[in-house]
């Protein structure tokens, strides 16, 4: 894994500007109007920050939320059919498709992570794999 910032994803951006600027996570946190552990779940790739929050902690890390997202649009343009659905499916709601996104994100992460450390995620359930034999 690289640490070109075409490979990092925007919360390991904002760690590392956070830590540049000197600023402990609790306070960035309570300086941009959200908690901390909201922040940590953000730095952590778990939780995506909404336009309002991306904007409150660049204005605090004096930096530009434009130049975040550019920094972080390779590896967002690599966005699954998935993701393109949720985004563009008119039946869900805005609150909808945050969660739908997130909780994808998350698997992903998780399975990422699993293989960068050598594990294996938990293979999905197949109707071959429940069935039970006829006796």
């Amino acid at each position: 894994m690289t640490d070109s910032p075409a490979s990092s994803t925007l919360g390991e951006l904002l760690r590392r500007q956070r830590e540049l600027a000197s600023i402990p996570m609790r306070q960035l946190a309570r300086m941009s109007g959200i908690s901390g552990p909201y922040l940590s779940q953000i730095e952590r790739g778990l939780r995506a920050p909404s336009d309002q929050v991306l904007e409150a902690l660049a204005d605090n890390l004096q930096i530009s939320a434009d130049m975040l997202r550019a920094q972080t649009a390779p590896a967002d343009a690599e966005k699954s059919d998935t993701l393109h659905a949720i985004a563009n499916d008119p039946q869900l709601t805005p609150t909808q498709r945050a969660a739908l996104t997130e909780v994808y994100q998350t698997f992903l992460k998780t399975n990422r992570d699993s293989s960068r450390f050598g594990t294996t995620a938990e293979a999905p359930e197949t109707p071959e794999a429940t069935e039970q034999p006829e006796a």
